[in-house]
């Protein structure tokens, strides 16, 4: 029975690394590839202007707390957390999830040529920047770290994460650092990631690993999909009705007009980042279960 249930949790991990690919290369190839894209990202991109000095604080303390210090730390806190739980697998399955993310993100950001549809306002602005370093930096540390943290906080600890990524990812289209889809594309790639690293960590588990249903966080993996999905919802509406005045000149839309394109864009990312840890989420505790089975090395968890 065991064996049958590992063959279909691993099959649903395959099939969710490669969706996530799927979904990052359309990313990829309409908002980098095609000047519709191009065009909807520079007007979301635009709208960062309403009620900016009101947040620059705020998005300011987000996106400077996400830097290489704060990345060698954090992987060494969430390599420690797994250590102290005896989980030796786990604690290199993750720092490798943390360090292969962001060496893809840079080399990604790199090759990607970004071709130009004369749509950006900035010229210097015109060159490629998907993904989001700083999001894949946020996204990879809170993924790592909800994988490493015992089931009875492990649920706080994906609310928690999600925010957090979620945050940094809006934190740099506010800033204006980032367009809204290098943040989408960023999670994207944390997202299949995790699947991967989750895929490791089922198949290099002991036979004598004893699954708990209550470990499973349902209520906050249901939250988190639901509201997700609600917030994609709302960015695929506000995406179509922007899309339909890409005729307009973007010196020519209005605060409200900006706004949508802006908002939903905003809602966009959050909901990526919601839907990729309720998805890591769903099967964490069949990757990493609380019980080793006898003759293990108690966890204390």
């Amino acid at each position: 029975m065991r064996g049958r249930s590992v063959i279909l949790t691993a099959s649903w991990l395959v099939l969710l690394t490669a969706a996530q690919i799927l979904a990052f290369v359309v990313v990829w190839r309409f908002a980098v590839g095609t000047e519709q894209g191009q065009l909807l990202d520079t007007i979301a991109l635009t709208g960062n202007s309403i009620g900016q000095r009101r947040i620059e604080g705020i998005v300011g303390g987000v996106l400077n707390a996400v830097s290489l210090l704060s990345l060698l730390v954090a992987t060494a806190v969430i390599g420690f957390i797994a250590l102290i739980r005896v989980r030796i697998t786990l604690a290199v399955v993750t720092v490798l999830l943390i360090v292969g993310a962001n060496i893809s993100t840079q080399a990604l950001k790199f090759f990607i040529e970004r071709p130009d549809f004369d749509v950006d306002e900035a010229r210097e602005a015109a060159g490629n920047s998907l993904p989001s370093g700083h999001t894949t930096v946020a996204a990879s540390v809170a993924i790592a770290l909800v994988m490493v943290l015992p089931p009875r906080v492990r649920g706080w600890g994906a609310l928690v994460g999600a925010g957090y990524a979620a945050a940094a990812g809006v934190g740099t289209m506010s800033a204006g650092w980032h367009r809204p889809s290098d943040a989408v594309a960023a999670l994207l790639v944390v997202g299949a990631w995790a699947s991967a690293a989750s895929l490791v960590l089922l198949l290099t588990q002991r036979d004598t690993a004893q699954v708990a249903s209550e470990d499973g966080n349902h209520q906050v993996t249901a939250v988190l999909a639901v509201a997700g999905l609600g917030l994609l919802l709302v960015a695929a509406v506000a995406l179509g009705w922007t899309d339909g005045m890409r005729a307009t000149p973007i010196s020519d839309f209005d605060r409200r007009q900006l706004l949508v394109a802006y908002g939903g864009s905003a809602a966009g990312i959050a909901g990526t980042a919601a839907l990729v840890t309720a998805l890591v989420l769903l099967t964490l505790h069949r990757v990493v279960p609380r019980h080793t089975g006898r003759g293990a090395v108690p966890t204390g968890d």
